[in-house]
């Protein structure tokens, strides 16, 4: 087996799997395609299929029962409201893939909000070297973090667990006794959450660069294995993938532009996903987060440096908790003591979840953030619209989170069963 298959962590069944659903593409073209998406279900690997047949019910039903759910106007919201908790969920999603838990990301986000708020209002600082501070401060969270697991093996849980109440302290005697900073609704990063759209000529430039790189992707892959003497694909499967994208894309850039558009904070948010899915599918450390979190022991006996992946991986962690926490401070327009609060912390991960991150490491991606964020914000938005108060979305959010838990067990033991790992 070469390094290439084993950093990815996969059995020789797994492999046998990969090259039989390479062949039905190969032969059959787009029909292929559909037949070996159809093999892996039944196997057991349902990839984000239940993620998105989730999503299309939820709309289905909060739409029947409001029709404004689908409006142009609370779409636009729930993008809004999604990207704070969504950008912490991407670190989480990180966390998740090398086998640890992060319980403190509400804390840390909290913190990030307080720190904006004091640099901003009370020490007259820019607002770019409040961010800059509180961006390094959780840089440094997670760098602790990973001193305290990797040097004296103390559990993730306990660690960040503590972490959780030790931040949150010191969130609340930064605040001070009034317990809230109100940020000047006039400064640009305010503006940035709550009134930047963008023109929707930009976004269809977007999704026509992403299309662009989804093609030239595939068909770089095709060149490289012309050059290695295999075969390839159709040409078919990569202008159906590339067209299906850019009308969907495009048809809902269009229906947000109706009302406000597409905002640029829900748009950095679906850029950092982007980023963080190309460094952990493209490049050598992200294959070692996923070779950590599916067997740290063999990881480690083929050479992969664990501990910094372990560190890595923290420092990522609670970044995006404080990228995500001033993103919510931005939106609100003030850092107060329910900043990062319990539901925000539990929220962004039952995201990563619910979105395809399996808890047993090694196995889901950053998309996972978007999909499981996504669920949770139609969840909340659906049930806001039908006047229900928190109580009924924490137990159905719950639910949600239980049932994705157990997807992934079972289709974990479907995989084991057909051979597919």
């Amino acid at each position: 087996m070469s390094m290439q298959r084993g950093i990815k962590n996969e059995t020789p069944a797994q492999i046998a799997a990969d090259l039989v659903d390479e062949r039905l593409i190969r032969t059959d073209g787009l029909r292929g395609a559909f037949t070996a998406f159809g093999i892996r279900v039944r196997s057991g690997d349902l990839g984000s299929l239940p993620v998105v047949i989730g999503l299309v019910l939820i709309a289905v039903i909060f739409q029947v029962l409001n029709p404004n759910f689908l409006s142009a106007n609370n779409l636009v919201n729930l993008t809004l409201q999604a990207a704070p908790i969504g950008v912490i969920a991407i670190g989480v999603v990180v966390v998740l893939l090398v086998g640890e838990l992060d319980l403190s990301v509400g804390s840390v986000s909290g913190l990030a909000s307080a720190i904006l708020g004091v640099c901003m209002v009370r020490l007259q600082l820019p607002i770019l070297l409040a961010v800059v501070v509180a961006i390094i401060a959780g840089a440094l969270i997670g760098a602790l973090y990973g001193f305290l697991f990797t040097r004296f093996g103390v559990p993730s849980f306990v660690i960040t667990l503590a972490g959780l109440l030790g931040f949150l302290g010191l969130q609340l005697a930064l605040l001070g006794p009034q317990g809230s900073i109100n940020i000047p609704f006039t400064s640009w990063i305010v503006q940035f959450a709550n009134t930047w759209f963008l023109p929707p000529w930009a976004v269809y430039v977007l999704i026509g660069v992403a299309a662009l790189g989804v093609l030239t992707h595939d068909l770089a892959r095709e060149r490289r294995r012309v050059r290695a003497g295999l075969q390839t694909h159709p040409l078919s499967v990569t202008i159906v993938k590339v067209v299906a994208l850019a009308v969907v894309l495009g048809a809902a850039a269009w229906y947000l532009s109706t009302d406000r558009g597409t905002g640029v904070m829900p748009v950095i948010f679906v850029l950092l996903v982007v980023l963080m899915a190309y460094l952990l599918r493209r490049t050598r450390w992200g294959r070692s987060i996923y070779a950590v979190g599916g067997n740290v022991e063999a990881a480690r006996r083929a050479g992969i440096r664990v501990r910094s992946v372990y560190l890595s991986a923290f420092v990522l962690c609670s970044t995006f908790a404080v990228l995500g926490g001033l993103f919510a401070a931005a939106r609100l327009g003030s850092a107060t003591t329910s900043s990062g609060a319990a539901d925000q912390n539990l929220n962004a991960i039952a995201a990563a979840v619910i979105g395809g991150t399996s808890l047993f490491g090694g196995r889901g991606s950053a998309w996972s953030a978007l999909l499981g964020i996504l669920v949770i914000s139609a969840i909340t938005s659906g049930l806001t619209l039908l006047n229900l108060d928190s109580s009924v979305r924490y137990m159905i959010t719950g639910a949600v989170l239980l049932l994705a838990v157990i997807v992934d067990s079972l289709s974990r033991k479907s995989r084991a069963s057909h051979g597919r790992g």
